[in-house]
């Protein structure tokens, strides 16, 4: 296989179109992480699949346009390509209705994927793949080849099993979520919410987690690394919508995390990057690195 076996990072789970009123946007969390790694000078591989109709060859003309490899982009016969009918409330928060039965449900591991996986920098999944049994089954088996495996919880009732949600957290090295999550989780656990620390160190020594990323929004965020912790303000900027913010964060975070940065300009870059995405319009807005290191540079001090 013609890959990098340095520093790619593969994104496993959901390719679709965001339809939104405005319009139609790729989307999907895992594949707004890939586009935003890319983004950050990071070769990403996409592993998914999409559907043989227009909406996926669309889609598939897109993302080769925007220059990511589609080598790891299925094609099924039978089911059709992923759609999200998606709109804002009066807050800017997206609202989602994810349409059932669809290609990205039926995610094929097949033997390429396990050299794939295996000299990739970093595995990244979310928990939304794992609501049919046989994308479900691609994840487990994946997951058993990857050596950084980074969980972006990605909470969207009614598709949450929470059995298989613990299983996750388990297999993870690294796990991301918002604070709601988190106290959904602890709620799960049995365990009362105390305080960001106490219920993050838990979660730590529950499911023997070296690493979690705590996002708050407006409020910043914190890393938890092992018995150290960092805590990053929110950067100040004119919200357009929030539509993979938390995506765009990690893509941030992963670009300077797996070249081994110091956790100051991990989270700087994180924090920068999903503030950037956030003035934007949608998860994967047009842009280039000089334009994002231009706001980085001139926003990344002024914190709300």
């Amino acid at each position: 296989m013609n890959t990098n076996k340095f520093n790619y990072v593969v994104c496993f789970g959901e390719v679709l179109w965001d339809i939104f009123p405005s319009g139609s946007r790729a989307g999907g969390a895992p594949f707004n992480v890939a586009y935003n790694l890319f983004k950050m000078g990071i070769d990403t591989k996409m592993l998914s699949r999409i559907g043989n109709d227009q909406l996926g060859h669309q889609l598939l003309n897109q993302i080769d346009q925007w220059g990511i490899t589609t080598d790891f982009i299925q094609v099924d016969q039978e089911r059709p390509t992923g759609t999200v009918l998606a709109d804002f409330d009066e807050h800017g928060e997206a609202q989602y209705k994810i349409v059932k039965e669809v290609a990205w449900d039926y995610i094929e591991a097949l033997p390429k994927h396990k050299e794939l996986i295996q000299n990739s920098k970093a595995f990244v999944f979310g928990s939304l793949i794992a609501r049919n049994e046989a994308s479900k089954k691609t994840l487990l088996e994946l997951l058993e080849h990857s050596k950084f495996r980074i969980f972006d919880v990605n909470f969207r009732p009614p598709f949450i099993d929470f059995e298989f949600i613990k299983k996750l957290l388990y297999k993870a090295d690294l796990v991301k979520m918002n604070k709601a999550e988190l106290r959904t989780i602890l709620e799960f656990l049995g365990v009362d919410y105390i305080d960001e620390d106490t219920s993050i160190r838990h979660l730590q020594d529950y499911f023997n987690l070296n690493e979690i990323i705590l996002t708050k929004g407006s409020k910043g965020a914190r890393y938890f690394v092992g018995s150290t912790s960092y805590n990053f303000p929110a950067v100040h900027i004119e919200i357009a919508d929030t539509v993979g913010s938390g995506d765009s964060f990690l893509a941030g975070f992963l670009s300077k995390r797996i070249q081994g940065r110091s956790s100051e300009e991990i989270m700087k870059q994180a924090t920068s990057l999903g503030a950037f995405i956030t003035s934007k319009s949608g998860a994967c807005p047009d842009y280039t690195y000089e334009e994002f290191r231009t706001f980085r540079e001139n926003n990344c001090c002024k914190t709300s």
